[in-house]
């Protein structure tokens, strides 16, 4: 999806909102458990409640790496669900935070974006910048794919290195700095953390046409009209993340039409942010 089509998206939906697959057997209602792949029971349900209400899913890689080879399965068999049932109407992200020398983030990218590879073929992963240029290119190299540089984070540790001042820039401030020479607002995005909505102002003169992904707005106490304010553009811009809030809407038998219910929610204020 490039993004003239994401763009395209956004605005036919009236939502900029991105749900976050956090899937927990902990959390999912316990009906499920009994399912041959319970994880991947619990996605569908959420994806087929909500996709005409969000323009992006989200899994996070940790929730399905601490299961194994199991866990594999029921991420490969989520992003193949989401390609080959609803083609073209929601953006696929990869929330890995990879980032290694320049030989193991071509195996990493090979992961994301080659299905006949991994089984896998993601629309963008996150990528964590700290190594530098020769980590975070080979994930560009594949056309039509996108990187999500790890920029300001919403963690109350993002205060240990991300404000750490060298001159007139901060350590964030030169990631989005540099970074804008390894690629362009058509293949890059950055996360931005809600909490942190205050500095999208700043942020925005840096990288004033660059897709921001925006997670902590709900559970972690982000605000959504806080990021609107100061992070959106004519051409929207933001990619606004929910997860907890939304798939944990109920734990009963009901659970997916009241994550449906919450995903409205954040549909129809992001579509009156949107002025439409």
């Amino acid at each position: 999806m490039n993004r003239e089509e994401l763009i395209r998206l956004i605005f036919a939906k009236k939502s900029f909102l991105c749900i976050g697959l956090d899937t927990d057997l902990a959390k999912i209602p316990q009906h499920l458990l009994t399912a041959e792949d319970p994880i991947f029971e619990f996605n569908k349900a959420i994806i087929d409640a909500t996709h005409d209400l969000c323009v992006a899913y989200k899994p996070n890689f940790a929730f399905y790496e601490c299961y194994g080879t199991k866990g594999w399965q029921s991420l490969t068999k989520t992003i193949s669900y989401i390609n080959t049932t609803y083609p073209d109407q929601v953006f696929s992200i990869a929330d890995a935070k990879r980032g290694d020398i320049g030989n193991t983030s071509q195996q990493y990218a090979r992961a994301m974006f080659d299905p006949a590879s991994s089984g896998m073929n993601f629309d963008a992963v996150t990528v964590a910048p700290y190594m530098g240029e020769d980590s975070v290119k080979p994930f560009l190299s594949y056309p039509g794919k996108w990187i999500i540089v790890l920029a300001l984070t919403s963690n109350k540790g993002a205060a240990d290195f991300q404000f750490f001042r060298n001159g007139d820039q901060t350590l964030f401030e030169q990631v989005l700095s540099k970074s804008q020479q390894w690629g362009s607002h058509d293949n890059m995005m950055y996360v931005v953390g809600a909490t942190q909505a205050e500095l999208l102002g700043d942020i925005r003169k840096i990288v004033p046409d660059h897709f921001l992904l925006v997670p902590g707005v709900g559970a972690q106490g982000g605000s959504l009209q806080e990021v609107a304010k100061y992070g959106l553009t004519t051409e929207c811009g933001l990619i606004v993340n929910s997860s907890r809030n939304i798939i944990y809407a109920s734990t009963g038998a009901d659970f997916a039409m009241k994550a449906r219910s919450e995903a409205m929610k954040m549909q129809q204020e992001m579509a009156e942010i949107l002025g439409l």
